[in-house]
């Protein structure tokens, strides 16, 4: 049995092509994610290690003061903690740290680096005048407000040298610096692509901390004495309150775990895409398998009828099932190897930070790609496997098997009525709940395997529609229609492939054009301001911004936001610090109960979810402990419909100023006399120093910024469901195939009566369509169902959404369906013109 197995595995080398390749490109995107994931992980871990080795023992703030965000967080590490630690048993030195984003601009202007990566820190020079973090290059270290040093990656990329005057920005204003120092440093941004520039310790402090302040302190052990050792001792020396030792290793251990769970959500999701790729390389495999066995009738009944069993049938199908599993997954992992590297490749080529290391291939990645690849495989031929077995050796006698029995298509249609009954159930109950995820997402599942069920059912009638439009080519088009619903599980398995892609592509457009809409009219709903000026990387803001804005002849309101922990009662609470004067100008903000009134002094309005909360109500009275720890009233004046841009518990400034460490904004709200034009918005650009660190934007500007997230995440989605429509025109080609094969003695006879070879294409093409359209409408269908259920519940946190369905791009989804099937069709059309007619009419 097992030659016989390999025997028809070579004689059927073309016929299985498609199978291998189905199985092949679920199994590359499987081994591709996990190849890429470790890769990056691994990249980030050894990089988060390299900045631990100069740290034995690390002094940080309390990191659950700091979480809480209250009033009394943890202080600042100041100078003399730093000299107590320098000073321990077994400390041979310590080191002081501050670090924030620092915006460098090249010699066009431009930000150098990308987002978060681009930051800034302090020169820590020791005894000797140096830090031993940063070997200096070229120059020497910065001294002074007016000096700094940057590393050499972003020097040769930018062109500067020592001496050059560069423009800088940290929290808003433009700085020009000069550029004293060129260092080297082992840090995993900065070989990423990003940028560090360093300052001398008064002024990293003055920048991004508070004057004799370190967000760190880092301790180096002398020789032979172990981390633990010396925390032991450096705790010794910590306040009671507010800060705590950590060892190096203990750091760069919970580092790499972050890593590790920050790629997890990554990996998670490609991995999802690779097993819709494979869920719909499994209806391909099952239909190939289906397929041989039906045609290799004879041949089955007859090793049953020389003394074959059952169970040695079946043993053989599934044998050959694994020969074509193991080869696809050989070379699908790959494949894999090069989908990995080139996934990395292309988060580095558009700016994404991703440290330098080798590709890594582990052996749970080539484990998992041979378990997948041939796993699937055989479970996918178990079931034609099982039916083969079950051919009655006197099946020899006759060219045709059995068609499937009435009672045997009343079970799967009521069982795939219950499956679709209960799917649409549950996805209805869930739009109606607060947090239905769950229960649209299992509601989802079974529909869709109830539709799986059902789709023999439903061929009939759907490309029965398509007859009036067939009629039209004739003969070809008339037995195109017959073919295609001669046997309706073929069709259904074939076009089922297609369907689950346009679902997942349909639903997920329909959602993002939804939410694109939702989010457009949230914005001119919500705000009359003409411009939101922010951080381009959304850090905080200097307040001198909106002083340089509010002194403009051409700004007739400004209002900056700012936040600041507080507690309410027992309670946590950010409060949003607003301009009381001029937010009413800025602002339309929709008031359930009270109005904004003048916020000023001890008033505050607060959003409707917080309020309903708290059982808060105009006229409440909030007894509030604010940053500084100092206690206050404050009187709730109005409650309005909170949205994602303004939400949460507003006061005024000048009541929330005198209480804040630092002053920051999260973003200024402008309006000027001349409304949002290209003239204003440069006035603008120009009043703030062209910085390139500083967005100026209009209300298109904001929604536009929302559109590129959401369109990206969308074009990398429709990049990744691209596998799964691979793996449907793969299917189609394989049924065509097969079709043509089994039915060369009919095609033979009607070439034979006059019908001639582009009458066969044609007849050929019009089937491979009319599948084709067939999943493409049951795809688009039920994607369209999804994406509004799922507008349901993402309609219950967004009031303004509301449903868009993108007629153009569900013709264009439509249209590549039928591009599947005109495609799909083209070599099987051809084989099948290409027949000799008299051979056929004697094919067995």
């Amino acid at each position: 049995m097992f030659r016989t197995a390999l025997r028809n595995v070579l004689a059927h080398k073309a016929r299985l092509l498609m199978t291998v390749l189905a199985v092949m490109l679920g199994v590359a995107f499987v081994s591709g994610t996990l190849v890429f994931t470790s890769t990056v992980s691994d990249a980030f871990r050894a990089s988060s290690q390299k900045g631990y080795d100069n740290v034995d023992v690390a002094i940080q703030p309390r990191s659950s003061d700091s979480r809480t965000g209250a009033p009394g967080a943890a202080p600042a590490l100041d100078q003399k903690l730093l000299d107590k630690a320098a000073h321990v048993p077994g400390a041979a030195s310590a080191t002081g740290s501050v670090s924030g984003f620092t915006a460098i601009a090249d010699k066009k202007g431009q930000l150098i680096g990308n987002g978060f990566s681009t930051r800034g820190g302090n020169y820590f020079a020791g005894k000797d005048g140096k830090d031993a973090r940063y070997p200096m290059r070229s120059g020497a270290a910065p001294e002074g407000p007016h000096e700094f040093a940057l590393d050499a990656h972003t020097a040769a990329k930018a062109g500067y040298k020592v001496g050059d005057t560069v423009r800088i920005s940290v929290d808003g204003p433009v700085r020009e610096q000069k550029l004293t120092g060129v260092f080297t440093t082992d840090d995993g941004t900065v070989a990423a692509g990003g940028s560090l520039a360093l300052f001398d310790t008064p002024t990293a402090q003055k920048l991004f901390a508070a004057p004799g302040t370190f967000s760190e302190i880092d301790v180096r052990a002398t020789a032979g004495t172990s981390q633990t050792a010396l925390k032991s001792a450096v705790e010794k020396v910590l306040p009671k309150d507010g800060a705590e030792a950590t060892t190096g290793k203990k750091l760069a251990a919970d580092q790499a775990e972050n890593i590790a769970e920050s790629t997890n959500g990554m990996r998670t999701a490609l991995l999802a895409f690779a097993g819709i790729a494979l869920f719909v390389g499994i209806f391909i495999i099952a239909n190939t398998f289906t397929m041989l066995v039906a045609q290799r009738t004879k041949e089955l009944a007859l090793l049953r009828a020389v003394g074959a069993s059952r169970r040695q049938v079946t043993r053989s199908v599934l044998l050959e099932a694994f020969l074509v599993g193991a080869v696809a997954a050989v070379t699908g992992l790959a494949a894999g190897i090069g989908i990995g590297a080139g996934l990395r490749a292309l988060m580095s080529s558009t700016g994404a930070t991703v440290p330098d290391g080798p590709l890594v291939v582990s052996p749970s990645t080539v484990l998992a790609a041979l378990l997948v690849g041939i796993v699937v495989t055989v479970l996918a031929a178990w079931l034609p496997g099982r039916r083969a077995a079950k051919i009655p050796p006197v099946a020899a006698m006759s060219s045709v098997h059995a068609a499937a029995t009435t009672k045997s298509l009343v079970v799967r249609n009521t069982v795939g009525a219950l499956f679709a009954g209960a799917g649409v159930a549950g996805v209805l109950v869930a739009t109606g709940m607060s947090d239905g995820k769950a229960v649209m997402g299992g509601g989802a599942v079974l529909l869709l395997i109830g539709v799986f069920v059902l789709t023999p059912l439903l061929s009939r009638p759907l490309i029965a529609l398509a007859a009036p439009v067939l009629r039209a080519f004739g003969i070809s088009g008339t037995l195109a229609r017959q073919n295609a619903v001669r046997n309706p599980r073929r069709t259904a398995a074939t076009a089922s492939a297609l369907m689950v892609g346009l679902t997942l592509i349909t639903g997920l457009t329909v959602i993002a054009g939804s939410v694109q809409q939702g989010i457009d009219k949230m914005a001119t709903a919500s705000l009359k301001a003409d411009y939101v000026v922010s951080m381009a990387t959304h850090t905080p803001l200097s307040p001198d911004v909106a002083k340089k804005l509010g002194s403009l002849d051409e700004v007739t309101a400004v209002s900056p936001l700012r936040n600041s922990p507080s507690r309410i009662g027992t309670a946590p609470q950010y409060l949003t610090g607003v301009n009381g004067k001029d937010f009413g100008k800025l602002t339309r903000l929709d008031f359930t109960k009270g109005a904004l009134g003048d916020l000023r002094g001890g008033r505050t309005v607060v959003d409707d979810i917080t309020a309903a909360k708290q059982g808060w109500h105009p006229g409440s009275r909030l007894p509030v402990t604010f940053e500084d720890g100092k206690k206050g009233t404050l009187t709730v004046s109005g409650v309005y419909r909170g949205n994602q841009m303004i939400h949460g518990i507003l006061l005024d400034n000048a009541t929330l100023a005198p209480h804040q460490k630092q002053l920051t904004d999260l973003q200024v709200m402008v309006k000027t006399k001349h409304g949002a034009t290209d003239a204003t918005k440069d006035t603008l650009v120009k009043a703030l120093g062209k910085n390139p660190a500083i967005s100026v934007s209009d209300k298109k500007d904001v929604t536009d910024g929302i559109a590129k997230m959401i369109n990206l995440l969308l074009n990398m989605l429709y990049g990744l469901l691209a596998m799964a429509v691979i793996v449907a025109v793969l299917g189609v080609i394989n049924t065509l195939a097969m079709s043509v094969f089994e039915r060369s003695q009919e095609i033979g006879m009607l070439r034979a009566i006059g019908l001639d070879r582009r009458g066969i294409k044609r007849m050929v093409r019009l089937e491979s369509l009319v599948i084709s359209l067939f999943g493409g409408v049951l795809g688009i269908g039920l994607g369209v169902f999804f994406g509004w259920a799922a507008g349901e519940l993402i309609g219950s946190s967004m009031p303004t959404y509301e449903l868009v369905l993108p007629w153009g791009r569900m013709g264009v989804f439509l249209g590549l369906a039928a591009l599947v099937g005109v495609l799909a069709a083209l070599w099987p059309a051809r084989r099948a013109a290409r027949l000799n007619m008299l051979a056929a009419i004697k094919a067995e």
